[in-house]
């Protein structure tokens, strides 16, 4: 899939303070339990095309995973400003498609997957180093906690691949806060998902559907292995999810929200979820 570094490099101009360097995880062992829920976490899912674009936030910070297609970062910086949200804790770029630099971040979290020789990929690196910014890149299972939440960083067991390279480098992220588990797998594809779940990750309540709802071998291992209740494909009319993935979610009885028709807020308590079409 071809880098599309965001037009957003030039459009987001706010003012950038006190991001040099980066900032160490709170925590780096990957079994790191969460601690007890005692505020809420809101997640904005963007209306961003056949893209991801995933907001977190609660009392304690924000971190955004992933920005949506080339030119979607107006969109992203309204709402952050519509929200008071000054600086994100962490950027997470879950692989190599779309990229937003231009907005305070004290940590950027990136897959292994290399693109040294792009000329997209050393836009990007060089974006990083006038703003003092080294990226994390994830080899490692990691965690980082945000106030009472837990995010827990899954990287692919490979530095390259053959088939669907970006794709397959996909970082996929857990999210866990109290009794509630949110699993966000990305683009990723069946080599990486077939990583993923070789390692039991177990049940989730809300799952965010592979490569926007495309069907693949994998997906009935993946709804088999975390039962979800609620699940989100990021699909667009011009490029809608598959008709296939979708009759085998709705013969699991999960309910299925669509950002090609809205974008989606998701609100948990820490014992249970809240998920709504919204503005």
């Amino acid at each position: 899939m071809k880098i599309r570094i965001l037009a957003v490099l030039a459009s987001l101009t706010i003012l950038l303070v006190g991001c040099g360097g980066v900032a160490e995880p709170t925590v780096t062992a990957p079994t790191q339990t969460a601690p007890p829920a005692t505020m809420s976490l809101n997640v904005f899912c963007f209306q961003a095309g056949k893209a991801d674009a995933f907001l977190f936030w609660n009392d304690e910070g924000a971190v955004l995973l992933d920005t949506g297609v080339s030119g979607y970062g107006k969109t992203i910086l309204a709402k952050l400003n519509e929200l008071g949200i000054e600086r994100l804790d962490y950027l997470i770029i879950s692989h190599f498609d779309k990229i937003l630099m231009d907005f305070p971040v004290n940590t950027v979290l990136q897959s292994n997957c290399p693109k040294s020789a792009s000329s997209a990929y050393e836009k990007y690196g060089k974006a990083l180093a006038e703003r003092s910014l080294e990226p994390l890149t994830v080899r490692t299972p990691m965690c980082f906690i945000l106030g009472d939440v837990l995010f827990a960083v899954d990287p692919p067991e490979r530095e390259g691949y053959q088939e669907s390279e970006s794709n397959n480098s996909s970082l996929i992220v857990t999210v866990t806060h109290g009794d509630d588990r949110l699993l966000f797998t990305a683009d990723a594809e069946d080599l990486r998902l077939a990583e993923f779940l070789s390692q039991k990750p177990g049940s989730c309540a809300f799952l965010k559907l592979p490569h926007h709802g495309r069907y693949q071998s994998t997906l009935i291992s993946l709804l088999d292995e975390t039962t979800p209740d609620l699940a989100l494909i990021t699909s667009s009319d011009e490029e809608p999810e598959d008709s296939q993935s979708m009759e085998l979610l709705e013969s699991r009885g999960v309910e299925t929200f669509l950002t090609r028709r809205g974008p989606v807020l998701i609100q948990s308590s820490g014992s249970g979820l809240t998920v709504a079409y919204t503005q």
